[in-house]
């Protein structure tokens, strides 16, 4: 398995790139945000998945680990191709679907062509938890940039020592902190005791 290749950028399309390393050229096929990332570089470390099917050995190059595990966390649902992966890649920001998953945002999710509604309630429905967790990131993602750092958290640890499950928990946090950014950890306690 590779892991990256780092070389000088020979080419650089929209939705391809070629890296030359130590002589051999390497096509990758890349998202708008990998390809926003390289434009004006000579060199540049690009991370891989390796595609392989019987019709088809492919690589995918990504501008960070992080853009890679959301990939790969996204191919991993039933009916989410590499094709529609990298479209969502190219559509939205790692941040943005992470949100939008967490959030349940259909229609979000629906604005990236080719994603029906059946797609993006699986999105939801697979990825949710696994997000949540800190699943398709490298580092540890806070699930909507307007909360304090480890508010999620304490709010969690507490509801978990009250007697609830993480599932049921997992499930009313991120809406009630999508309708109330910058929410404090005990206001949302009290508001998901209320929906517990």
């Amino acid at each position: 398995m590779y892991d990256y290749i780092k070389g000088e950028v020979v080419e650089l399309q929209p939705a391809r790139t070629v890296i030359e390393c130590g002589g051999v050229g390497y096509e990758m096929l890349i998202s708008l945000q990998t390809f926003e990332f390289l434009q004006g570089k000579n060199q540049a470390q690009i991370f891989i998945y390796q595609y392989i099917r019987e019709d088809e050995h492919s690589f995918y190059g990504f501008a960070t680990k992080d853009e890679r595990e959301l990939f790969k966390l996204l191919i991993s649902v039933s009916g989410i191709g590499v094709a529609s992966a990298r479209m969502m890649l190219s559509s939205l920001t790692d941040e943005e679907i992470r949100n939008a998953i967490v959030a349940e945002d259909i229609h979000k999710i629906k604005s990236v062509k080719g994603i029906g509604l059946k797609s993006a309630q699986r999105l939801i429905l697979e990825l949710k938890d696994k997000i949540i967790k800190g699943g398709g990131a490298e580092g540890p993602v806070l699930i909507v940039d307007t909360v304090e750092p480890g508010v999620i958290d304490e709010a969690s640890t507490a509801l978990v020592m009250l007697g609830f499950t993480k599932q049921n928990i997992n499930k009313v946090l991120p809406d009630i902190i999508k309708k109330n950014p910058g929410i404090k950890v005990e206001a949302l306690i009290k508001e998901a005791l209320k929906r517990l």
